[in-house]
C-alpha cells in the first residue's frame, strides 16, 4: 500500500518549517564544489533531517536516499528520494522557484511523490494514480498535461543551455529551441511541475541526480506526460532528462535532438 497524501503533506510541512524561516533572510550560505559553485544552506540540511525523522519513524522498514545525508536501506523495496531544496540557487537568489521534492520508488519504478513550494503555498502531488495541486483549503485540483503534438507549438524549459556544454548536446538544444513556439530558461523543478500543470510542454536538463526527478516523474506521467532519459530510459535514477507533455512532443523532441 502507498502512504497517503496526508502523509507527504506532514513531510511537506516539516520541510516548510525550516525552510519559509531562511527564504530571502541573510541565511550563511557553504559552497560544496571545489572550483565551482554549489551552495548549501543550514535550511537544505535541516529540511531533509525533519522529512527523513519523519519517514523512519512512520515506514522504518523503508530504504531513504537524501541529497544533503545520504542512504540507508536503499536496496529495499520501497525507497523514498528526497532533495529538500531543489533550486538553491533561486533559493539564496529569493526567486519562489524553488522546491522540496520527495518521491517513492517501489521496486524500482518512481510510484508517487510530490512538489512542495511553501511561499506560494502550491502543493503538487501524485498519489500513484492521479496528479493534484493543494493549495490551502481550497478543493484539490486534479492536473493534467497540454496536449500539444507539434513542436512548433511547445514551450520548452531547460535550467541553462550552458548546461549542454558547447559540443553535440547544445547543437541538439538549439535546433529544438529553433524549432519550438518559445523557449524559457530557469525555474528548477517549478518548470517540471508547470509541464504537469498544463502551462510548459518540454523540460529538458542534463546531468540530473535520482534526487532531482524521482518526484516528478510521476508527478508528470499521472497528468498524462512522459518522462524518460534522452536515450528512452528509465529517469528515476538520474541522467540526461527529457519530460513531455505528450507522447507526441516526446518521440518529435528526440528525434529532433537525437538527429
Amino acid at each position: 500500500m502507498l502512504p497517503d497524501v496526508t502523509f507527504m503533506q506532514r513531510l511537506a510541512a516539516a520541510a516548510a518549517a525550516e525552510t519559509l524561516p531562511l527564504f530571502r533572510s541573510s541565511a550563511f550560505v557553504e559552497n560544496k564544489q571545489d572550483g565551482g559553485f554549489d551552495p548549501v544552506t543550514a535550511a537544505d540540511r535541516d529540511a531533509e533531517a525533519a522529512i527523513r525523522a519523519l519517514i523512519e519513524e512512520t515506514y522504518p522498514d523503508h530504504g531513504i536516499i537524501g541529497e544533503e545525508h545520504g542512504a540507508v536501506r536503499e536496496t529495499a523495496s520501497h525507497v523514498w528520494i528526497i532533495d529538500p531544496i531543489d533550486g538553491t540557487r533561486a533559493f539564496i537568489s529569493g526567486l519562489p522557484v524553488w522546491g522540496t521534492l520527495v518521491g517513492l520508488r517501489v521496486d524500482g519504478i518512481a510510484t508517487a511523490g510530490f512538489m512542495s513550494q511553501p511561499f506560494t503555498g502550491e502543493f503538487f502531488v501524485a498519489d500513484g494514480e492521479k496528479s493534484m495541486l493543494l493549495r490551502g483549503d481550497d478543493a484539490a485540483v486534479r492536473l493534467s498535461t497540454r496536449k500539444h503534438q507539434s513542436i512548433s507549438d511547445a514551450t520548452i524549459f531547460t535550467t541553462t543551455p550552458a548546461l549542454f556544454g558547447t559540443g553535440a548536446k547544445r547543437d541538439a538544444w538549439n535546433r529544438l529551441e529553433n524549432e519550438a513556439k518559445l523557449a524559457r530558461y530557469g525555474c528548477d523543478c517549478y518548470a517540471f511541475a508547470m509541464v504537469a500543470a498544463g502551462f510548459v510542454d518540454i523540460v529538458i536538463d542534463p546531468g540530473l541526480n535520482a534526487y532531482d526527478i524521482a518526484a516528478l516523474i510521476p508527478l508528470i506521467e499521472q497528468a498524462g506526460g512522459v518522462v524518460t532519459t534522452l536515450d528512452g530510459g528509465n529517469a528515476v535514477g538520474g541522467g540526461d532528462i527529457i519530460a513531455a507533455a505528450t507522447p507526441a512532443l516526446h518521440e518529435a523532441a528526440l528525434d529532433i535532438f537525437n538527429r
